[in-house]
């Protein structure tokens, strides 16, 4: 039979439906993928460096991000300001970041930078009188109480712009800030003093304080309901615990089973501790011992349960927003549930990543939905 054009198209037609429908249908198969994407959570973990003052040994310059949620494997460098009148990077101070505002914020002795989360550029960079030291966010993310560094006085500061509009003077050597998760109070501990300052926010001045404790005050951390603080101190392998309603200091607790003695950094047995966000646990750093010491903390005092060897001295630690997670400033990742080290953070060369100022970050797609924080603070607020 001879086929004519006509015929022929049609048969062509015929022949050729099933694949147009097949690859319509995986087109539609790949299109909730793409949705998918689109609405996924994905979990990202930001480190500031230089962490600690050795630079070249410890992750070079910038901000590293890792995936949690692939093993904490590097993304990214994303460059950052912060240098000395040489060209060279300033030590790291802080980092926090603003949900609200979609950036992050990077202190060093002297600058804030702050950088857009999205487009990663550098929207500012700003000096300010008597330097920078550990700063932290409002929970709203529209304000920033900045230490000096080691002086007088904290600035209040506004996060959109980075203007100056409160100024609160403890003279107690300014140096790590917390900010309560309802947003009323900031407390503002200083390198030289045992007092812990009370700010009222709504007004950025000293309320009252908490103390004295026992010694100066290095890192600490507070519970969500902002009734306890935990606070290292000079001098003491171990921490203390204070009472935010009455002013008093409650509890000391020592290490038991491990000696002080010399550390690289910080001069304090322990520079780190962190309650985890569901509040059961309070984790401590020992530097000398090169281990992180945890505690029952639905018991006061807190009692030590158990130790976890790191890879190197630790001077800090915090959790993910989940808990999932511990970061010790050495680099290693521990499973808060096994205690084990399931990952070390490298950077894109291999090279191993410390830093003592690092946080998560959350984002569905494009957008930064959810911010953790460089201190370990509790999170049960009712």
């Amino acid at each position: 039979m001879k086929l004519t054009p006509i015929l022929r198209l049609y048969l062509f037609l015929l022949c050729s439906a099933p694949v147009l429908l097949g690859a319509g249908a995986v087109a539609n198969a790949q299109q909730p993928d793409a949705t998918k994407r689109e609405t996924m959570e994905r979990r990202l973990l930001y480190v500031a460096v230089p962490g600690i003052r050795n630079y070249l040994e410890y992750g070079g310059h910038g901000l590293l991000v890792f995936d949690i949620d692939h093993n904490h494997k590097f993304v990214k460098r994303i460059p950052t300001a912060g240098m000395n009148d040489s060209g060279q990077p300033l030590n790291v101070k802080g980092v926090c970041a603003s949900p609200s505002l979609k950036r992050i914020y990077i202190t060093t002795t002297r600058t804030m930078t702050c950088v857009d989360l999205i487009t990663e550029k550098i929207l500012w960079e700003h000096p300010y009188t008597g330097g920078c030291d550990r700063m932290s966010i409002s929970p709203d993310g529209k304000v920033i109480y900045l230490p000096s560094f080691e002086g007088a006085h904290w600035n209040v500061v506004e996060a959109e712009n980075g203007t100056v509009i409160g100024n609160i003077r403890p003279n107690s050597a300014a140096h790590n800030t917390v900010y309560g998760l309802d947003g009323k109070q900031a407390y503002l501990a200083g390198l030289r003093s045992p007092l812990l300052t009370v700010a009222d926010t709504s007004n950025h001045t000293a309320k009252f304080t908490v103390g004295p404790f026992s010694n100066s005050i290095r890192p600490f951390t507070i519970n969500g309901r902002q009734s306890l603080c935990f606070v290292n101190v000079n001098d003491l392998l171990g921490f203390e615990v204070g009472d935010l309603h009455s002013g008093t200091k409650l509890h000391r607790v020592e290490v038991s089973g491990f000696e002080k003695g010399p550390t690289k950094r910080h001069g304090c047995p322990s520079h780190g501790i962190g309650m985890t966000p569901d509040e059961k646990e309070i984790w401590v750093t020992d530097a000398h011992n090169r281990r992180l010491h945890l505690f029952d903390a639905t018991v006061m005092p807190p009692k030590q349960i158990q130790s976890i060897e790191l890879r190197d001295e630790p001077g800090w630690v915090t959790f993910s927003h989940d808990g999932k997670y511990a970061y010790p400033s050495t680099g290693d990742v521990i499973e808060t549930t096994t205690r084990k080290i399931v990952a070390s953070l490298t950077d894109e060369t291999g090279a191993a990543v410390q830093s003592e100022k690092l946080l998560e970050i959350v984002f569905k797609g494009t957008e930064p939905i959810r911010m953790g924080d460089q201190f370990g603070f509790g999170r049960v607020t009712h």
